[in-house]
């Protein structure tokens, strides 16, 4: 009996799965960026808001889970959902998981506005 290794899933790959896990769990305004021509930090950015500190940590919950599935554990996981921002740090792809009044507040789609837009859900 052979074990084979798990095939490591692309950063794109895991950004559009982690967008469409935001989707179905009824995050609002969803937006994946392209970070790669522009910054070292990392390839993606998957930025999403949720409407209560239990959706945001149902979104967080559902983003670890749907990474791990994948073989792919985050490196770090820093905010709360009572401060309104989660960060989850998948290394090549960024998870941020906003409170609506913390979205407006840091802006990031502006921040980060010469990033390609790949997906943007309202």
């Amino acid at each position: 009996m052979t074990i084979e290794a798990p095939v490591k899933i692309k950063p794109e790959q895991l950004a559009r799965a982690l967008v469409d896990e935001a989707s179905d769990r009824k995050a609002s305004d969803i937006v994946l960026l392209d970070l790669q021509s522009i910054s070292i930090i990392s390839d993606y950015f998957v930025i999403c808001t949720g409407t209560s500190e239990r959706q945001i940590n149902t979104l967080v919950r559902a983003f670890l889970d749907k990474a791990a599935e994948r073989g792919i554990k985050s490196k770090r996981v820093e905010g709360t959902s009572d401060g309104g921002w989660v960060l989850i740090d998948f290394e090549d792809v960024i998870v941020h998981v906003f409170s609506p009044e913390q979205r407006g507040f840091y802006r990031l789609d502006e921040l980060w506005k010469d990033a390609q837009p790949l997906l943007v859900i309202q």
